[in-house]
């Protein structure tokens, strides 16, 4: 085989890693939805009698400041493809409708207030035109940027928005508030290397960002960007019947991501920098909300930024698309953390939501969140130590009066049921101790011996109806699943798990539970559709570790194809000067830095600007041996065996009916 063998099988494999492919949005009404039962419309008329909906302090606060909206509210790429639409959001006004939980109503009311508006002297932030904020602090030459949204194209045009209202200044610094891509991603729409190169622009970050931005993703990255499909809703539009929001905010922005790396690492609480002739005082939050994250106060504004560890809801200790579980007792200490170290602040804001004013308020905002976290830890914690399982401790209904009343702790995004849980899991994993779920079947076995033991297909569908009818909607969706797994041709069971689902995600407080139920029973009723998703960009890319791609190749590995046999394989990268060592045994690739093998069936040698020229230019691999920059030693098959035989996941695989 020729020396230039096909290593841009290797770096094919790499495009895509951890995304889905970009496709032309579905974004379509679920087909045949249905009204809301009248079991869906007494529990959500029961929360209108159990809250105080009309309560008008946070659409103050979220109106304070106004100053504009984008005139067309639409923003759209060099293609002239609408990568923003928030006209979508329009028929969120009124009343709730009996389709949409009525406290989840109210949250989107607030979400949808977007615009330009002044936080305090020297402070303003674009709101609703992204699923972030972009915050804007006048310096004493230019502009400061806390988080630049998620897509360049909507940074671009809400800065230039926001520079007509406000006067144009050139960007002297950028803050990354965390490690979460829709806090960072836009930042080439309103800067580029150049400016970080001149020394015109400083980009301050926490410690372990770009580990963390990069990394997230990656390894999970397929399964995970699947579930973030469910998560935010993007294969379903916007609608009465359909999604309404995410709690956190309305959507996400479909535009270009990007990344440019920092050039100022805070490491410490209590560190304090001059930026633009403005004060900044530190304070870390690692392991909060993120694993790279920080707050920060403005002492001569007397403004506190609390980033995304304090928002207007109940945030996730999991998230549904599936990151790792976050840790609620770190989490509430930093916020009791907060209250200490700031307690002179006047105004309060974050990168989600609206700000908070006045002292008192800060401080009462604050110890809630806290003890929202705090709660959920030691709740669930005691609970278990009192021997209930998992479940069990998930449809807890206990919340204390003074957070059930304060819809800033509100499950519009994280719930109680799902965070705690999520502690369980943090601390115990996912067995929960009992023998019998030891070594449980696969789910579709599984399915397959309930639906045989019940009765057969049509027993089980007839309790199912039964339960549904009598709006016991949960028990009802948990056995007619088991038909659809057992039975997954048959289209009235697909059909009534489809509206069964409709039914929760109708009943859901939780956008993003609402979400969840409505997708999947658009996907039930009309099959998986492409949906357009934001593919990340080549910064992400080559932000990306040697180490990481190499173990992504090695998830992606056909293990029992390469089984008994032993390749070894020296990687140098020449700009670097790093080695890597690739070892095929047992059925795994082992990566090994600065590892170098003796007697190596092959050795690859490039540049890493080399390998993104492949990778992102699409430059051939036999011109760039050709022209000296890549050189191939040894036996070009060794490659072969590896990299021949690499697993393709199917990035739109099936979440309500079974994998095949």
């Amino acid at each position: 085989m020729n020396k230039s063998f096909k290593l841009s099988i290797i770096l094919c494999s790499l495009m895509g890693m951890g995304q889905v492919v970009s496709a032309p949005a579905s974004n379509t009404p679920i087909t045949n939805s249905k009204d809301a039962t009248k079991y869906t419309t007494e529990i959500n008329q029961g929360f209108s009698q159990r809250f105080d909906l009309n309560n008008q302090q946070d659409f103050e606060d979220a109106n304070r400041g106004f100053i504009g909206q984008l005139p067309e509210n639409i923003i759209t790429n060099a293609k002239g493809e609408t990568v923003w639409n928030g006209k979508q959001f329009s028929f969120i006004q009124g009343n709730a409708p009996s389709t949409v939980n009525p406290s989840l109503w109210r949250q989107e009311k607030i979400n949808n207030i977007a615009g330009l508006f002044k936080v305090t002297d020297g402070i303003w932030q674009v709101r609703g035109y992204d699923l972030a904020n972009m915050t804007l602090v006048e310096g004493k030459s230019g502009w400061i940027i806390i988080d630049p949204l998620l897509s360049s194209e909507v940074a671009k045009s809400t800065l230039q928005f926001a520079q007509e209202k406000l006067g144009k200044k050139p960007i002297v610094a950028i803050i990354y508030t965390h490690s979460h891509v829709d806090h960072f991603g836009g930042v080439r729409g309103i800067i580029d290397d150049a400016d970080i190169k001149t020394g015109k622009v400083k980009i301050y970050a926490p410690e372990g960002f770009m580990d963390h931005a990069v990394a997230e993703n990656v390894l999970a990255g397929n399964v995970m960007t699947r579930r973030s499909q469910y998560q935010l809703g993007t294969p379903i539009a916007f609608g009465e019947k359909q999604s309404v929001g995410s709690g956190l905010g309305k959507t996400i922005s479909t535009g270009t991501i990007g990344l440019i790396p920092p050039t100022n690492i805070i490491k410490t609480t209590g560190e304090e920098h001059v930026v633009d002739g403005v004060r900044i005082v530190f304070q870390m939050a690692n392991g909060s909300e993120a694993p790279a994250e920080f707050n920060f106060y403005f002492p001569d504004k007397k403004a506190l930024c609390m980033a995304e560890v304090v928002t207007a809801n109940m945030h996730n200790i999991y998230t549904l698309r599936g990151a790792k579980t976050r840790d609620a007792l770190g989490w509430s200490k930093y916020i009791n953390e907060m209250i200490d170290l700031f307690p002179q602040a006047e105004v309060a804001f974050r990168t989600h939501h609206w700000p908070v004013w006045g002292q008192s308020r800060i401080q009462k905002h604050l110890a809630n969140q806290r003890d929202a976290y705090r709660f959920i830890h030691d709740a669930a914690l005691q609970l278990a130590n009192q021997g209930k399982k998992m479940n069990e401790i998930g449809n807890q209904a206990f919340y204390p009066k003074g957070l059930e009343n304060d819809f800033s702790t509100h499950g519009y995004y994280g719930t109680l049921s799902h965070n705690m849980r999520a502690v369980y899991a943090f601390y115990l994993g996912y067995y929960d101790g009992n023998p019998a779920t030891l070594h449980p079947l696969p789910t579709t076995q599984t399915s397959v011996r309930y639906v045989e033991a019940m009765g057969g297909v049509k027993a089980v569908m007839t309790k199912a109806e039964k339960a549904f009818k009598n709006g016991d909607a949960r028990w009802a969706a948990e056995l007619n699943n088991h038909v659809v797994f057992a039975d997954p041709n048959n289209e009235k069971a697909k059909m009534l798990q489809a509206d069964i689902l409709e039914q929760l995600g109708y009943q859901a407080e939780s956008g993003v539970w609402r979400n969840v139920y409505l997708t999947g029973a658009k996907e039930l009723r009309d099959g998986v559709k492409p949906t357009r998703v934001n593919a990340q960009g080549p910064d992400m890319l080559r932000g990306m570790t040697m180490e990481m791609i190499f173990d992504f190749l090695a998830i992606r590995l056909d293990h029992q194809k390469v089984d008994g046999i032993n390749q070894n394989i020296n990687v140098f990268f020449t700009d670097s000067q790093e080695n890597y060592a690739l070892e095929l045994s047992n059925g795994v690739l082992n990566n090994t830095k600065a590892r170098v093998l003796k007697n190596a069936d092959a050795t690859l040698s490039l540049p890493r600007s080399s390998l993104f020229k492949l990778l992102l230019s699409k430059e051939s691999l036999p011109k760039l041996i050709q022209s000296g920059e890549v050189k191939l030693e040894g036996n070009p098959r060794a490659l072969e065996t590896i990299f021949a035989n690499l697993k393709n996941f199917d990035p739109l695989f099936n979440m309500v009916t079974p994998t095949p």
